[in-house]
């Protein structure tokens, strides 16, 4: 990966609360990009989805964890990963599916994923080295306003 223009990294305590915080602090950090209001919402919109899964699903809605995002602006692009040190996913590709939930009593959609992939350019899951995962969101922007 080439060297970042600039980056970021937030470690927040894995808690609902922390979601609208999370989105807000990321769309603050893209700015320097000079995006357009469709691509904040549609990057707030990822950031969120990814929290909120950390959140439900790798602590099981306790809180007891981390979620951490790291932010870093290379050229035009800002590469936003989300990773936690939860439970993990026994099976990406089958969670990635459009409907997929492992909490179905809860109402959970089992969109997150698909949303995600939806808003931003490119979507990567894996396993987190130590446990837990890793999601992985890149969005074109376009000129940088700030060097």
């Amino acid at each position: 990966m080439l060297k970042p223009d600039n980056e970021m990294t937030l470690k927040l305590c894995a808690l609902s609360a922390n979601e609208s915080f999370a989105r807000s602090a990321v769309a603050a950090f893209c700015v320097q990009l000079n995006p357009t209001l469709e691509q904040i919402n549609d990057i707030k919109t990822a950031v969120s989805e990814a929290v909120t899964n950390s959140v439900v699903h790798a602590y099981d809605g306790g809180t007891d964890g981390y979620v951490i995002i790291d932010c870093k602006i290379i050229g035009d692009s800002v590469h936003i990963a989300v990773s936690d040190a939860g439970v993990g996913i026994k099976d990406i590709a089958r969670a990635r599916e459009p409907f997929f939930t492992t909490k179905p009593e809860e109402e959970r959609s089992g969109m997150g994923f698909t949303v995600m992939e939806s808003f931003m350019d490119s979507l990567d899951v894996k396993d987190n080295e130590g446990g837990g995962l890793k999601v992985i969101m890149v969005k074109k922007i376009g000129a940088k306003i700030i060097a």
